[in-house]
């Protein structure tokens, strides 16, 4: 039987490049012209938001003392315990493995001192009283009385996430966004507890004072290459800033967030936030954080799904209180 030799001829196409629009400043664009800052961007980074001691008068590293910063802190990571209860992982961590590039020693620019600003006398009183009171602002608390779910923070209850804020703030994991944008919006959306802003760029105005949001009312507007976002309204029940896992500052009812999202190179973006308080702090402070573009994607942080944290810790301290006969479970 004759053989029959049938040869496959492939064609190797050069992979489709989309080439965003750009002008003579380099800027990426949209098919509209705004600057382009579509993607997912990672703000990770091991600069704390706030200057140690240690650096009271540097606000900048050198080379030299950055490498050795970084060094010395991958090492204490590398030596942390990992007592069952008292930590993550470190596997679970994602906590960035160096400094901004310009090697500063705070994300806070401004004060110079790069803290953040005294409290208010009034804001100042309220915290010296406020342990056991309601509403719980901080995201988390870890001395409370667990008398029920309120005692609980509200990143614990998956209410608002530990670093998305607003404003972002570096955390622990999870430190990612996701910016959608239309000629007439802007959609930000955070990993931590997947919450979704949505941004007008249509000037029209706040909603009423009555009207208060977890997130507070967002309106945005551009100045030149940079997104502004201003919101207000928040609720009373968030904290008017929160430092990750500290204690919240205040409260958000008269909070005034201003932040700034600039496209600074193909794959870079800086992210710049004000807190403007005068109910809480004596000054404004603001802070910088600086972005890069990632290649993955953002997958649902669900939070409470398969999360039986509040339940067992609940659960603990009402056992607690039977054995010790304050309680009249059965």
């Amino acid at each position: 039987m004759a053989r029959v030799i049938v040869t496959l001829s492939i064609c190797v196409l050069p992979a489709l490049v989309l080439v965003q629009p750009r002008d003579e400043t380099g800027v990426p664009r949209t098919t509209w012209g705004a600057p382009d800052l579509r993607g997912v961007w990672d703000y990770r980074t091991m600069t704390p938001l706030e200057r140690s001691a240690e650096f009271a008068e540097k606000e900048v590293l050198s080379d030299k003392e950055a490498a050795v910063y970084e060094r010395q802190a991958l090492e204490r990571r590398g030596r942390r315990p990992l007592t069952p209860g008292t930590t993550h992982a470190q596997w679970w961590l994602d906590l960035g493995t160096a400094l901004t590039d310009d090697h500063r020693t705070s994300l806070i620019l401004d004060p110079p001192d790069g803290r953040i600003p005294l409290l208010t006398t009034a804001a100042e009183d309220w915290h010296a009283t406020r342990h056991g009171q309601h509403p719980v602002r901080d995201r988390q608390v870890s001395d409370s009385a667990r008398e029920g779910p309120e005692d609980l923070g509200l990143a614990e209850r998956c209410l608002v996430g530990f670093s998305t804020g607003p404003p972002v703030v570096p955390s622990g994991y999870n430190n990612n966004i996701q910016l959608f944008q239309t000629p007439g919006y802007v959609a930000i959306l955070m990993e931590m507890v997947h919450d979704v802003r949505i941004v007008p760029l249509d000037e029209r105005p706040h909603l009423s004072p009555n009207i208060r949001q977890w997130l507070g009312d967002a309106r945005g507007h551009w100045e030149g290459d940079t997104l502004v976002v201003d919101s207000t309204n928040f609720s009373d029940k968030t904290g008017s800033f929160d430092a990750n896992l500290r204690e919240a500052y205040g409260s958000g009812k008269t909070l005034h967030l201003i932040e700034r999202f600039t496209r600074t190179g193909d794959n870079t973006l800086r992210y710049e936030f004000t807190i403007d308080d005068p109910s809480t702090f004596t000054r404004t402070f603001t802070a910088a954080v600086p972005m890069r573009q990632s290649e993955g994607a953002i997958y649902e942080y669900a939070c409470h799904e398969g999360n039986y944290s509040m339940v067992n810790g609940l659960g603990t301290a009402r056992k607690e209180e039977k054995a010790r006969g304050r309680s009249q479970l059965p």
